[in-house]
C-alpha cells in the first residue's frame, strides 16, 4: 500500500468542545492532523491505501462517523500557475511560457476568472495536457482526475 497526503475541509463542529480532536481520533482519523482554520474544521491526512481514491473515501468516511460534513478535500483542484510549477516541479516561467503558447501549443484555457489578471486552470486539464507533453507522469493526471470526481461528488450532497 502506498501512503497519499490531501487534506479534507470539513464544518459541522465545535472547535471548542472538549472532544473536538479526540472525535475524529476516534473514529479512525488517528493519520491526521486536526486544525480549525478560517472558519473550517482541516484535516491533513496521511492515510495508506491501495489507491488515492480509497484512501480519500476512507477518510471520507471516517470524518462522517465523526458528525462533521465533508466539504471538499484538497489539494484544489483549480489552480494558478503558481500552483501549477510548485506541482509539476517547473518553474513558473516555464508555466507561463506554456499558457501563453510561447513553448508548446494546446495549453488549457482557464477555466475561471478568465478576464482576470488573476486565472486559474482546472489542474485535471492542465495535467492532461502535461502527461501529453511528457512533462508529467501519467500518474499526476490519474490523481487529478480522481480529486475532481470525489469533489464534484461532494458538492452534489445538501447542506
Amino acid at each position: 500500500m502506498k501512503t497519499y497526503e490531501f487534506s479534507i475541509i470539513a464544518s459541522g463542529l465545535d472547535e471548542t468542545a472538549n472532544d473536538f480532536e479526540s472525535r475524529f481520533y476516534d473514529h479512525g482519523c488517528d493519520d491526521a492532523t486536526v486544525s480549525f482554520q478560517k472558519g473550517n474544521i482541516i484535516l491533513d491526512f496521511a492515510r495508506e491505501g491501495e489507491s488515492l481514491a480509497d484512501a480519500i473515501e476512507s477518510a471520507i468516511s471516517d470524518v462522517q462517523k465523526a458528525g462533521a460534513r465533508v466539504e471538499r478535500v484538497e489539494p484544489d483542484p483549480l489552480v494558478s500557475l503558481t500552483d501549477i510549477a510548485a506541482r509539476s516541479g517547473l518553474t513558473r516561467q516555464a508555466i507561463s511560457n506554456y499558457a501563453t503558447e510561447k513553448r508548446g501549443k494546446g495549453f488549457p484555457a482557464p477555466y475561471v476568472r478568465v478576464t482576470s489578471s488573476t486565472p486559474l486552470w482546472q489542474w485535471s486539464a492542465v495535467a492532461n495536457w502535461m502527461v501529453k507533453q511528457g512533462v508529467l507522469e501519467p500518474s499526476a493526471q490519474q490523481e487529478a482526475v480522481v480529486l475532481q470526481t470525489i469533489n464534484a461528488r461532494l458538492e452534489l450532497v445538501p447542506a
